[in-house]
């Protein structure tokens, strides 16, 4: 697909500029999609294709919302939406049926996901099934407990969430930490509107992400992705790649160099490769799976 304009996301200071531009553009009415679809699946036209996205932006910016509370920058996570909504308009089929929202929505939601997985800084590979299941479920039985509010937990709070999800007070304590730090859905849109928030614009009737990504079964799919993908790298690649990125406690550049009789320079280049050819093949393994539950 060719390159769209889109409006840029840059830093979390902008989204307020972010959300009014996206605005902007019109939502399109079922025959002026279908016709576009065509336009687009037929000959590849570049304008049919912006007009696809940029309708559907408020439903990436809305979606990625549901994923705010796992401490990533909201620019990052839009724009990995933003990435599954081009590859769903790029594979939609206008003649089956059904609105071009509806398909792309997996495909956004999978972007995003694929984006949580791969940020190691908080979820490791190296990480306990229990500390997983305390990083996507924590907001959840906040909310359950009544606990959501922005600073420290109580320690009676803390004491129920341990108990909930088997984990330590400690580990709930330092979990809370890290996924502290958003911007309040409740905050006002603008300084002179104290009436319209975030969430009043952003409510989405599906069901919330963290019980999605808690459910194993799907988090194990995805992490299946992962580890298969890890077959593209060859043997140094695979093992600087873990170094870096999978250990609980990373291998500095430095370390690495002297292990390998190599530059830190040629060290951070290994990795970077590595990294990205993890990610398309992750990205591909995802599109084929989708593929197959749409042809099935």
């Amino acid at each position: 697909m060719a390159q769209t304009n889109l409006p840029v996301l840059s830093a979390e200071g902008g989204l307020n500029r972010y959300l009014q531009e996206i605005r902007k553009f019109p939502m399109l009415e079922p025959d002026e999609e279908f016709m576009l679809a065509k336009r687009y699946k037929e000959r590849e036209d570049p304008d049919a294709a912006q007009k696809l996205i940029t309708s559907h932006l408020r439903l990436v910016a809305k979606i990625a919302m549901g994923y705010r509370g796992y401490g990533l920058p909201i620019s990052e996570v839009i724009s990995e939406g933003n990435v599954g909504l081009m590859h769903a308009v790029k594979r939609f089929e206008p003649d089956k049926g059904f609105r071009l929202a509806t398909y792309a929505m997996w495909w956004i939601r999978a972007a995003i996901q694929e984006y949580v997985l791969r940020s190691w800084s908080l979820v490791k590979i190296g990480t306990t099934a229990a500390q997983k299941r305390l990083f996507f479920n924590l907001r959840k039985v906040k909310g359950q407990i009544a606990a959501l509010d922005d600073g420290t937990l109580h320690p009676e709070h803390v004491k129920q969430i341990a108990d909930r999800l088997h984990v330590t007070e400690d580990e709930v304590i330092s979990m809370n930490s890290r996924l502290s730090g958003d911007a309040s859905l409740n905050a006002p849109m603008r300084a002179d509107e104290g009436t319209s928030q975030w969430q009043d614009w952003l409510i989405d009737e599906t069901p919330d992400q963290e019980t999605m990504l808690g459910n194993s079964e799907e988090y194990d799919e995805r992490m299946g992705l992962l580890n298969n993908a890890m077959h593209v790298l060859n043997e140094r690649e695979q093992a600087i790649f873990k170094a870096r990125r999978l250990q609980e406690s990373p291998s500095t550049l430095e370390e690495l160099a002297q292990e390998y009789n190599v530059s830190r320079e040629r060290i951070r280049q290994i990795e970077v490769r590595a990294f990205e050819k993890v990610q398309d093949a992750v990205k591909q393994a995802a599109a084929e799976q989708a593929q197959e539950q749409e042809d099935a």
